[in-house]
């Protein structure tokens, strides 16, 4: 694929947050034409999350939490999501079972990996580890985050069936989260 890329420039735009970049390329199209593009990347590292289910009493654990972007928009700012967190130096396994506790209390037991996944490769870098995890009693922690990252989160344990409904409303509008939730629908967690 490199032989299909020939770079020009690389412009650093930011670094506040995470890495914002600007690419001057010329790229081979499938004619064999080549064409000059330019587009910016934004790099905060890759992640993990984790769709909680309590066989049980067929629940999963989910969070809301305040998300600028979606305040900016002008949409309803505090989306309800599965929990997830950046790698940190972790391996993607590790990171989501770390997460589940931070943000939830609740400690994971058998971990599937749905998927590996970019979210918006349009221009966002992160690719995502996408697990269901299985847990098998109360909360060991009381979750909400750690003030520290800015996190202020609330739990919230809901039928599997309402959070699906959910998805339907709205109510979820989190790609991670509702790509989790069909996952585990399709696959029969709770059957």
């Amino acid at each position: 694929m490199t032989n299909l890329i020939k770079p020009i420039k690389t412009t650093t735009l930011s670094e506040t947050w995470g890495l914002l970049q600007r690419h001057e390329y010329e790229l081979q199209r499938r004619n064999g034409k080549w064409q000059h593009q330019i587009r910016e990347t934004y790099d905060r590292g890759d992640g993990a999350a984790t769709l909680l289910c309590d066989k049980s009493d067929k629940t999963v654990v989910l969070i809301r939490q305040f998300r600028y972007p979606a305040f900016y928009r002008g949409e309803q700012p505090y989306l309800i999501e599965v929990c997830a967190g950046k790698l940190d130096g972790d391996d993607p396994l590790t990171c989501a079972r770390k997460e589940a506790v931070e943000e939830t209390g609740y400690e994971a037991g058998d971990m599937i990996l749905a998927f590996d996944t970019f979210m918006s490769p349009g221009s966002v870098t992160e690719r995502l580890s996408l697990y269901v995890g299985m847990i098998t009693g109360p909360a060991a922690g009381k979750g909400g985050g750690l003030e520290g990252e800015g996190e202020d989160i609330e739990v919230l344990k809901l039928p599997f069936a309402k959070a699906l409904e959910m998805i339907g409303t709205g109510e979820i509008a989190d790609a991670k989260t509702i790509m989790l939730l069909q996952y585990a629908a399709l696959k029969g967690v709770f059957a």
